[in-house]
């Protein structure tokens, strides 16, 4: 089906005699006159009846009963209404030669005539001459700048040049009383290589500047900013002409037989558009070009550089275009034809009635700043909606997603998502209002997709999930752009959808991501993917309203993504229920099985107020987790610690871990440190009564009460100590704890006798020893002793344990016997070691401790006398270094050689080495 551009009326005829040579050279228009230049040198002046109304109606006719057999070749009838020209006036100019172009200056109502090489001005409407304005001689082509009519020039716009020109100097101007009632106008020369421009007033003429050319001009076209095209014979130049002598700018060749559009900087921002050979005329009537040819008139498109229109013109000469239309004329016959551009929006409405729908939306696009953005934006969507329903009923959906957003109506149950309840009656008004034709035409094929959407829900689930599928990939797409772009949701392809407001995107979305997941399953039988869509999208800011939302996300039991969605609007509290009936079992939903640990994680991000509020209940639910709630608030340091301690009370397990978590963040309070140990004892106790958890749970208590022991220093250690005695039935198995709070407390020899005699661990007493005196008794005091306390100390401790192993007889004997061999070096007084030892003892049992303490003692004498040396000879260097610096006498004792009171003279820098040698070997 062809596109209906420009319908044709002929508007003046006139047959030629056998011999009458009286036809059309060229022809220019403004407003209703339009003139015409013969070949034998004839002005005709005609003017066109005035019948727009008339002329309207012909051309919204001809739009409507385009039929679709027609092809490009050719155009409509003529209309039965037609506009007609009367002859005015005419004048003859000369008896040789031909006029070869005509130009108009509505400004000052002047007709210039190029002729015989030459420019006459005549009067537009008497056609008779300017006497003001001399001839301008030796012309080969003009062309009027700074026009401010709609006349336009006959000669193609389309230019691409390179080459190099010279400029040269033009006369001197002069200033006319009248300046801003100047036009300029440009010629070029028949007799040198350049082109002039001329300043134009109502009295005269002259010449401002000239520009050289490399080559003579053929034609010229003029841009109105001072950029002047000039056609030579084999090539274009861009000149500028608003400064003297100007060169001409390059720019690309162009492409054979093609309409190139060149800015006047010479580059091109549109592609090349393709036509026929032999073109003689162009003219831009946006959104279509048009080209001349002796057959005929080629209607071209620039958005998609198609043809779209052919009308016949046989023996075509020239081309004129006006406001609303374009004047064309046939050689031999005088025939006038004038072609009435249609109305844009009448052919896209021819277009959408002959389903030629993205034909309809290119055009519209294309033609977007000619129209109002209200028609713009009702027809984009009208057609974008028409033309996604129709790829949608053929399930090309990579196309259909790219034009309308409308398409989610077409689901069932969708509606509501979108806010449309309210609006079905006021709809329904609305249609009964339009056209019955346009009602049919425009919601027959949503109605059926509707239907056939519906009835695959409940009869096909698995194509139903097709749809479903390309619907959330669409909305996804327009959400994610939106964002990208700060501005709502639209459709995509330059918003052939128009703009949608984001919270009915988000909606949509959030109820095809919730069916998607609850098919099959009740929101657990879904694919990961939609389920991880859908909390993705209640997680992140959205626009979802509440009040849609809420009830599909119930519906489809997605209990843990509604409270997502609360949390998402800032209802923290409201959140937080929903997933505490999901945790109590109110709710199902099993999309999230640690839903428990997630709430306790939220609230450590809430304010004090609403973990208070559910403290109790995730206490009560798990004490390990629940007390996280307050060790893992990101303001814990706003909570008052003994007010939760107190809280804590009816929770043992929670209130020991608060204990620890003080304890970590050094809390130095004596009742922290002594309540996290009173709770270690009470723990290992309830540990020990049960049997199977004594190796688990006891043995894990006990470790970290012995390690809080040894290493606090703020416990209250008659509490703890209090503690043990009264439970001295029950606490027969922490004898360690027993003997490391009696050792706290000084009392050593009694935390010794209950490690060995009670605990009946010998090495458990070793140990208590070692760490004791290493630490510096428990616990340690904040500087750590020197070796020779420590040492001092330890030994102590050995020679008790020593005397506890030999209190009760002979049957300890042997760990006595042991602990004095592996420790022979730190008794640094054998004598009490041996006052200790029973006289029944032999040598040979004592034998290895004699000869290791007798090794250290040796080692120790030895050791020290080295060290008294190392001490005096530091010392004698140190006196020689001062002596020699002091310049004194020194008083060598009697007895050494036979020196008496010698003077050491001085030694200068230079053998300051070799003095200090020899000093202290005197010495």
């Amino acid at each position: 089906m062809a596109t209906v551009a420009f319908t044709q009326t002929h508007i003046y005829t006139r047959h030629a005699g056998p011999k009458d040579k009286h036809c059309i050279q060229c022809l220019e228009r403004f407003d209703r006159n339009i003139y015409v230049g013969t070949q034998d040198l004839l002005v005709q002046h005609l003017t066109l009846d005035s019948a727009p109304a008339q002329t309207q109606a012909t051309a919204q006719a001809l739009a409507h009963s385009q039929s679709p057999a027609q092809s490009h070749s050719q155009a409509p009838a003529q209309a039965q209404a037609q506009t007609r020209a009367r002859e005015c006036r005419a004048r003859k100019l000369g008896s040789t030669g031909a006029i070869t172009q005509l130009r108009t200056l509505p400004l000052f109502n002047h007709l210039l005539v190029l002729w015989d090489r030459r420019v006459t001005a005549l009067n537009m409407f008497s056609l008779e001459p300017v006497a003001a304005l001399k001839a301008i001689q030796h012309t080969s082509c003009m062309e009027v700048a700074c026009h401010s009519s709609s006349s336009s020039s006959s000669s193609s716009s389309s230019f691409s040049s390179t080459s190099s020109c010279s400029s040269s100097s033009s006369p001197q101007t002069r200033r006319h009383p009248q300046e801003q009632d100047r036009l300029e106008l440009v010629t070029g020369s028949s007799r040198r290589k350049v082109v002039r421009i001329h300043a134009v007033w109502a009295d005269g003429w002259e010449v401002l500047r000239e520009v050289s050319l490399p080559q003579d001009p053929v034609a010229l076209a003029v841009d109105g900013g001072g950029c002047v095209c000039v056609a030579t014979g084999d090539r274009y130049l861009l000149c500028d002409a608003s400064r003297r002598g100007a060169a001409a700018a390059a720019a690309a060749a162009a492409a054979p037989w093609s309409c190139m559009f060149v800015t006047s900087a010479g580059t091109c921002r549109r592609a090349p558009v393709p036509w026929a050979q032999e073109v003689l005329a162009a003219a831009v009537r946006l959104p279509y070009v048009l080209a001349l040819r002796p057959g005929g008139l080629s209607v071209y498109s620039l958005l998609d550089h198609a043809l779209k229109q052919t009308v016949a013109l046989d023996g075509a000469r020239g081309l004129a275009s006006g406001p609303d239309r374009v004047s064309g004329a046939e050689l031999l016959v005088l025939l006038v034809v004038d072609l009435l551009v249609v109305d844009l929006l009448l052919c896209i409405r021819a277009l959408v009635s002959g389903r030629r729908l993205d034909e309809a939306l290119s055009l519209l696009r294309g033609v977007q700043d000619h129209l109002r953005p209200r028609t713009y934006e009702e027809l984009c969507k009208d057609i974008s909606y028409r033309a996604g329903v129709e790829r949608f009923n053929r399930q090309a959906f990579a196309e259909a997603k790219e034009l309308f957003i409308e398409i989610i109506r077409l689901y069932p149950d969708m509606r509501p998502c979108l806010g449309e309840e309210e609006e079905d009656e006021e709809e329904e008004e609305e249609e009964e209002e339009k056209g019955e034709e346009e009602r049919e035409e425009g919601e027959e094929g949503c109605r059926r997709a509707r239907l056939d959407l519906a009835r695959l829900q409940h009869q096909d689930a698995a194509e139903y999930c097709r749809y479903l599928a390309f619907l959330g990939d669409y909305l996804a797409v327009v959400r994610a752009t939106a964002a990208a772009t700060g501005r709502g949701g639209g459709g995509g392809g330059g918003g052939g959808g128009g703009r949608v407001p984001r919270e009915e995107i988000d909606c949509a979305l959030l109820r095809v991501y919730a069916e998607q997941g609850g098919r099959g399953g009740g929101g657990g039988g879904g694919g990961g993917e939609e389920v991880d869509s859908l909390g993705l999208l209640v997680a992140s800011p959205n626009s979802c309203r509440l009040e849609r939302c809420v009830g599909v996300l119930e519906d489809y039991n997605r209990y843990f993504a509604l409270g997502m969605l609360y949390q998402s609007h800032g209802d923290h509290v409201e959140a937080i229920k929903t997933w505490v009936k999901i945790a109590d079992g109110h709710s199902e939903d099993h999309t999230c099985p640690n839903v428990y640990e997630h709430i306790v994680s939220t609230l450590t991000a809430q304010d004090t107020g609403v973990a208070w509020t559910f403290a109790e209940w995730a206490l009560r639910k798990n004490q390990e987790v629940g007390v996280q709630i307050f060790t893992k608030h990101h303001q814990h340091n706003t909570f008052k610690a003994e007010e939760i301690l107190t809280f804590l009370k009816d929770y043992p397990q929670a209130s020991l871990l608060y204990l620890e978590f003080l304890i970590d963040q050094k809390s130095e309070a004596e009742s922290h440190h002594t309540q996290l140990a009173l709770a270690y004892v009470t723990q290992a106790l309830q540990a020990f009564q049960r049997e199977e958890e004594l190796a688990r749970a006891g043995e894990t208590y006990r470790r970290k009460l012995q390690n809080l022991l040894w290493t606090s220093a703020s416990y209250d250690v008659a509490a703890i100590h209090g503690m043990f005695t009264r439970q001295r039935i029950r606490a027969t198995q922490l004898h360690a704890e027993r003997a490391i709070v009696l050792g706290r407390a000084g009392d050593h020899a009694q935390a010794l006798r209950v490690l060995v005699h009670e605990a009946q661990d010998p090495r458990a007493a070793q140990d208590y020893c070692h760490r004791a005196s290493h630490a510096g008794g428990p616990p340690p005091p904040p500087p750590p002793p020197p070796r020779e306390e420590a040492g001092r100390l330890g030994e102590t401790l050995l020679l008790t344990l020593l005397d506890v192993y030999l209190s009760r007889g002979d049957h300890l004997a042997a760990e006595a016997a042991e602990l004095l061999g592996a420790n022979s070096r730190l008794f640094r007084a054998p004598g009490r070691v041996v006052a200790l030892l029973p006289g029944a003892w032999s040598v040979g049992l004592v034998c290895r401790f004699l000869v290791g303490s007798l090794r250290e003692t040796q080692h120790q004498r030895r050791m020290g006398t080295l060290q008294r040396a190392l001490a005096q000879a530091e010392c004698l260097r140190h006196k020689a270094l001062w002596t020699q610096a002091s310049k004194t006498m020194v008083r060598v004792p009697r007895g050494q050689d036979d020196l008496k009171t010698r003077h050491i003279p001085y030694v200068s820098s230079s053998s300051s080495s070799s003095s200090s040698s020899s000093s202290s070997s005197s010495s």
